[in-house]
């Protein structure tokens, strides 16, 4: 069976087409910068073990052109990989907001696509372009089931001392206020191969994914206990253009003394600080750059990220009663090891130990990267989202 995985966003499309259950993946592609002149679509494609690689850059001007692009690559003679639409028999929608209306993958029905748009104010940024997606998918691909596969899904074991408030109780009863969890499919992903290569479905784990957006989640025996987000994504730790965590008083601050509209701080929260609010760089691989260059900024922003994160892991281990491993995952958790250093720099008292020189070598494997006397093993686990997505989607429709 073949399962396309949809992640769409504000102005870009992620797909990945993957032959079920082998899990093969038989291409994979992201239309970018959509609604730009200079937008680009990468289309890659595997064959015999080879990746082939197709770039078109033109004017993409909406999600469904863009959409109907990648399906005119996954037809052609040439690029393509299927013959018809038809061939495909369900798409994994990537939603980042379930509410608490939903805890597992679901059927797109009218009626689940109403519920995702009442929780758009709950993920104003992210879950109308999924809703999008879907509605695009509908129409290119009409024969296809279509299926939801929720971020804060995984998060809906975390027990009510870590999803709530010490707020009015009404305002959780009659409004949903409480910490959802996001990046679940990663966090789901990643600590089933860590349960795997640690021959314990039981362990004790924190998962760091680190990537523009950053989150942690405490797991044990396979299931969410805690989680560094909340109610949104913007809370927790430092991510590109997110504050994480903040005195809630900031904001009060900021309207009642200064002036400042709600929406003004909104998008300060949530599109000008981060890294960005610190260093004036949202990317962390610039924000290393200007750390050679000696600017006192950015050495800043990237000790305040580590410390962050280290925060959460004393946290977690409180919260986990024990630990068997933390895991590092997403953009920057696998590929910068200096951020890896510094975060597990001076937690040997948590029984967490690195092996500096293991943590430089460069691999697309589950690696262990503590020394043999750690008592916490310390892991880079690359994760798939899609993948994920794919499984789900697929399971659904046995």
């Amino acid at each position: 069976m073949k399962i396309l995985v949809l992640n769409s966003g504000s102005s870009s499309l992620k797909y990945q087409l993957f032959e079920m259950p082998n899990e093969s993946p038989l291409c994979s592609g992201l239309v970018d910068r959509i609604g730009q002149e200079n937008s680009l679509l990468i289309h890659k494609v595997m064959r015999d073990g080879i990746e082939e690689v197709f770039k078109i850059q033109e004017t993409i001007k909406d999600h469904e052109e863009g959409l109907l692009k990648v399906t005119d690559l996954l037809i052609d003679r040439e690029k393509g990989v299927i013959s018809n639409v038809e061939e495909v028999k369900a798409i994994g929608h990537r939603v980042v907001h379930g509410g608490e209306q939903f805890s597992s993958t679901t059927l797109i029905t009218q009626e689940v696509k109403n519920k995702i748009r009442e929780l758009f104010a709950l993920a104003p940024l992210h879950n109308p372009p999924n809703y999008l997606g879907i509605t695009v998918a509908e129409r290119v691909f009409p024969k296809a089931k279509q299926i939801a596969v929720f971020d804060t899904a995984f998060h809906q074991s975390m027990p009510p001392r870590a999803y709530r408030y010490a707020i009015p109780k009404e305002l959780y009863t009659d409004m949903g206020i409480r910490a959802y969890g996001f990046h679940g499919t990663s966090h789901l992903y990643v600590s089933k191969k860590a349960n795997t290569y640690l021959e314990n479905p039981d362990a004790k784990i924190i998962t760091i994914h680190l990537g523009n957006g950053s989150s942690m989640t405490a797991i044990q025996g396979g299931k969410s206990i805690d989680h560094s987000m909340g109610l949104g994504p913007m809370g927790g730790l430092v991510m590109g253009t997110r504050s994480g965590d903040i005195d809630p008083s900031i904001i009060f601050h900021l309207i009642n003394e200064r002036g400042f509209a709600a929406k003004e701080v909104n998008d300060i929260l949530n599109k000008k600080s981060g890294l960005l609010g610190l260093c004036g760089l949202s990317d962390m691989r610039d924000v290393k750059k200007a750390m050679e260059g000696g600017n006192e900024d950015a050495i800043l922003a990237y000790e305040l990220y580590a410390y962050r994160i280290q925060k959460y892991i004393g946290t977690f281990s409180a919260s986990l009663n024990g630990l068997d491993a933390i895991v590092f995952t997403a953009g920057i958790g696998e590929n910068d090891p200096d951020m890896r250093e510094a975060v597990c720099k001076d937690l040997a008292f948590f029984g967490i130990k690195m092996d500096k020189v293991s943590n430089k070598i460069k691999s697309s494997d589950i690696r262990e990267i503590n020394t043999k006397d750690s008592k916490v093993k310390i892991l880079v686990i690359p994760t798939n989202e899609e993948l994920e997505i794919g499984k789900q989607t697929f399971d659904l429709m046995l």
